[in-house]
């Protein structure tokens, strides 16, 4: 924690770029379950979240590959301002969505919504080795994540809450203004240059006119390297089983143990609970774990995450299902945390946005199969039996990444994440 607390007094572009990601991220989740019981109190139908998720999924998934070159073109910070005022401007539309014959505005907003966010969220990943030095960026990483996963904590027991206490006007707004005041921290982020990619070539006329060529072309950077493409991979497997359970979330908080918003709100703030314990103990072990025992932990946590999901959607009493799941997103936070840090280490500036980019968009898509299924399936099958189908989905990525280890398919690349300038504190580039 004392780790935490220095970088956040030294180091003034991380401090700001911190204090976006908590406002704008509770928001985000206040969102959350806001859209989604008001979906669900409009129209009592499972199906109806699925079509929602899918309405965010599906825009994430084609905005990916422009938000990567995007990324890697043009100056990341401007990038991520624009994203930030799009959405404040699509969140406060939400309130238009409250009546009952307006519920369909749910999924033309939640598309913009989403599509405007890859541009932010791969930025903010893509300037992190910038902004922080080589020995602070472990503890950038390891902070960065464990904020998100404690702002889902806080703005999912808040917004469950809040929702029955104000209204869902009130979580709206409040997420409209929060995106505003982060594209305010945002513009306050200041380096030597710009926040452009350090590119070892300039772009062709033929680049210019044909960005696609350049997508693939960081594809391709992708491939090269197997630990980076597994860590891809390990992404997409997670998702499998994790897209079903963004919906469990919804249907067992309203469905199966009746408590309304407010049991969405817990069940989504148990997780982060959950996120948040895993997320210490992976910045505790980070520093000091080998390079063969991070890819030994990477196989562990995934099984533990499958094995303790399976039970949470089994459990008859609430309070025993919050703990499961607590326990299955704490594995999910040490691995996550620690894949992160293989990327922020080995990925070039050059590609940095593109591989990022890449990877949410595989993500979003394979989460888009998995929540179609889980919404089909809520048709014909209990929230629980889905539950079970999720986590031996998940559970099954623990089995592909140890069989690549085994046979020596993961060697450690290069470092190549790491800029020589990023050797020194930028404290205060202005300095």
């Amino acid at each position: 924690m004392s780790d935490f607390v220095r970088l956040l007094q030294r180091n003034r572009n991380y401090r700001y770029t911190w204090i976006g990601q908590v406002v704008s991220e509770i928001g985000d989740h206040y969102n959350n379950v806001a859209v989604f019981s008001l979906a669900l109190a409009n129209t009592g139908s499972g199906l109806v979240v699925t079509a929602i998720m899918l309405s965010r999924a599906v825009p994430a998934i084609f905005a990916g590959p422009i938000a990567g070159v995007a990324l890697d073109r043009v100056d990341r910070r401007r990038l991520m301002l624009a994203s930030d005022m799009v959405r404040g401007f699509v969140a406060l539309a939400f309130i238009l969505a409250i009546p009952a014959k307006s519920t369909w505005l749910l999924y033309p907003l939640s598309a913009l919504l989403m599509f405007a966010s890859p541009f932010f969220t791969s930025g903010r990943a893509s300037i992190l080795p910038r902004i922080a030095s080589d020995r602070e960026l472990h503890t950038a990483n390891s902070l960065t994540q464990t904020t998100q996963w404690t702002t889902l904590t806080i703005g999912s027991f808040l917004g469950g809450t809040s929702v029955l206490a104000f209204g869902y006007k009130w979580a709206f707004a409040f997420n409209a203004l929060s995106f505003f005041v982060s594209a305010l921290c945002i513009s306050r982020l200041k380096v030597k240059g710009d926040f452009r990619a350090q590119r070892s070539a300039d772009l062709t006329e033929n680049q210019v006119v044909r960005p696609w060529h350049e997508y693939s072309e960081g594809l391709r950077y992708l491939r090269s390297s197997p630990l980076i493409l597994g860590i891809v991979l390990v992404a997409a497997g997670w998702a499998s089983g994790g897209g079903a359970a963004q919906i469990l979330f919804s249907l067992f908080g309203e469905l199966v143990f009746h408590m309304g918003p407010a049991g969405i709100g817990y069940l989504w703030g148990g997780a982060g609970i959950g996120l948040l314990i895993g997320g210490a103990v992976a910045d505790s072990i980070g520093k000091r774990l080998s390079f063969r025992a991070y890819k030994w932990t990477i196989s562990i946590c995934y099984a533990i995450h499958g094995s303790a999901y399976i039970v949470f959607s089994q459990m008859p009493t609430f309070g025993w299902a919050v703990v499961f799941l607590g326990i299955s997103r704490s594995a999910v936070a040490v691995s996550s945390v620690l894949n992160f840090a293989q990327l922020l280490r080995h990925v070039s500036d050059e590609y940095r946005g593109r591989v990022f980019a890449t990877m949410e968009t595989v993500s979003w898509a394979v989460m888009m199969m998995s929540m179609a299924g889980a919404g089909v399936a809520s048709q014909r099958y209990s929230p629980r039996t889905i539950g079970v189908v999720s986590g031996v989905l998940s559970s099954s990525t623990a089995f592909f990444w140890l069989w690549a280890n085994l046979r020596g398919r993961l060697p450690e690349p290069v470092v190549a994440g790491v800029e020589p300038e990023t050797l020194e504190v930028h404290g205060d580039p202005t300095v």
